[in-house]
């Protein structure tokens, strides 16, 4: 009974370590490939322009600050401009309550992401403006366009910038005082922009010749446009 004993446990002796030797010589199998990491805070193109539709994507609609205005068309404006500007509101450069909320909580990536997008939104790659304004200045605006030369920047149809300026042929009159205004202040803590540029050519007129400036300048043909977002379209 004794020899029959020691016999099989010398059996699975000798069965546990063949079968240990076997895996330690089998080739190691590669781990599981880790699931991809899903890259931190990454948003679709939609949810990066949700805020952007709420105000610029409804035909008509108006900002309450710092006064009543149309919000800005900004369907076909420059990319680069669009970049340029939220960045100047994320860093306080331009005082909008509501725009340095919007611009804080986007990315340099988003920034760039929804600027192409709206420069692109609405346009017809085969329509062309005419190299120069389609409307003359009146004796009244004429010397004011001299003076301040926006051409310079803004183009001779005032759509064809300069990198990095807007186009403004078209823009909402009212919307383009505000603007040209808040280059004219200085040191307020809750409102204006600051632009050396601008800021010198704004100071040179009164308020009352900056609104002319802005009336002649909305009512030229231009590329930019309001496009209403799906849920906001009749």
């Amino acid at each position: 009974m004794n020899k029959l004993l020691t016999t099989l446990f010398a059996l699975a002796v000798a069965s546990v370590t063949s079968l240990a030797l076997a895996q330690a010589s089998a080739p190691a199998k590669p781990a599981p490939a880790a699931a991809p990491a899903e890259t931190a805070g990454a948003k679709t193109l939609e949810a990066k322009t949700a805020m952007c539709v709420g105000c610029h994507g409804i035909i008509g609609y108006q900002s309450s600050f710092p006064e009543v205005y149309k919000v800005p068309k900004i369907a076909g404006q420059s990319a680069q401009y669009i970049t340029a500007a939220l960045g100047e509101y994320k860093k306080g450069e331009r005082k909008h309550p509501t725009m340095r909320a919007v611009a804080t909580a986007l990315s340099d990536q988003d920034m760039k992401d929804i600027a192409a997008y709206f420069q692109g939104l609405g346009q017809d790659p085969n329509a062309k403006l005419a190299e120069k304004a389609d409307k003359q200045p009146n004796e009244q605006v004429a010397p004011l366009l001299t003076k301040a030369a926006c051409v310079s920047c803004h183009g001779n149809n005032f759509a064809t910038p300069i990198a990095g300026y807007p186009k403004i042929a078209g823009q909402h009159a009212d919307y383009l005082f505000v603007a040209l205004k808040s280059y004219k202040m200085d040191n307020n803590p809750s409102m204006g922009r600051s632009n050396p540029v601008m800021g010198a050519v704004a100071k040179q007129f009164s308020n009352a010749e900056l609104k002319e400036l802005a009336a002649y300048v909305s009512s030229l043909d231009g590329d930019l446009k309001t496009v209403p977002e799906h849920r906001f379209r009749k």
